[in-house]
């Protein structure tokens, strides 16, 4: 399975569920809310705004993310590239609120990681995604300077795969400090996501991931097509920006 083939799978489990979850609700169109409860301005959904990076303002941070994720999702004849689609905007704006503080996760100790493994089927880790984004970037372009003498943004693709195969496989160790292995599916899973959320979250940019699986985005009721599976519908992609 390549790499595109990977997001069409995780996109298909997402519809499969959404399809089965909308199948079973019975639910009817409102009629005669109060006009107070209605929508005011400040409730409207708000897109990022561009033009600058509140947490990866390092440029040789933004370099070695956009080798990474570049070489996770490439631009081909189905798409743009992760960061053409926008996921470093995306992941940014995301490491400035409540996931980059780890606002949901449970953030103390004691830290067993054979026990959290057996119970969660994932480690533990004390940082949040933040800090381990901090941590990992560094011991990365480390290992690359000391490997190669160079760069790791200015690795040959060819080079990057292998670092990042090994970085999965866990045969290439970031020292001590860093989980090499669970760092890479960090950036993995935050790469898919800027590639597939709805574009106010400032990733999927012109719902370009959306268009190459054929999801129609935020529409406010499917009901007239959940008999309609396997089908084409032909339906443009929504998103939750006004106008997008």
């Amino acid at each position: 399975m390549n790499r595109r083939e990977a997001l069409f799978s995780l996109g298909a489990m997402t519809a499969a569920g959404a399809a089965v979850a909308s199948g079973q609700a019975g639910a009817e169109v409102m009629r005669g809310i109060p006009a107070a409860t209605g929508i005011t301005p400040d409730h409207l959904p708000r897109p990022i705004t561009r033009g600058g990076f509140q947490v990866l303002t390092d440029e040789k941070d933004q370099r070695l993310l956009a080798a990474v994720f570049d070489r996770l999702i490439p631009a081909d004849d189905n798409g743009p590239s992760a960061t053409e689609a926008g996921c470093l905007d995306f992941l940014d704006r995301q490491l400035a609120g409540d996931y980059g503080a780890g606002a949901a996760l449970y953030l103390e100790g004691p830290l067993n990681r054979q026990n959290d493994e057996a119970i969660m089927r994932q480690p533990q880790f004390l940082a949040t995604p933040r800090a381990r984004y901090e941590s990992g970037l560094k011991a990365l372009e480390a290992y690359a300077q000391k490997e190669d003498g160079k760069a790791f943004a200015d690795l040959a693709p060819e080079r990057i795969d292998a670092i990042l195969e090994g970085l999965e496989a866990g045969t290439v160790s970031l020292g001590s400090d860093v989980d090499g292995q669970a760092f890479f599916e960090l950036m993995l899973q935050n790469a898919r996501e800027g590639y597939l959320a709805d574009p106010i979250y400032g990733g999927n940019k012109g719902m370009a991931g959306w268009k190459m699986m054929g999801f129609p985005g935020a529409r406010y009721d499917y009901r007239p097509y959940i008999d309609r599976r396997g089908e084409d519908l032909g339906l443009t992609p929504v998103s939750l920006i006004p106008n997008d």
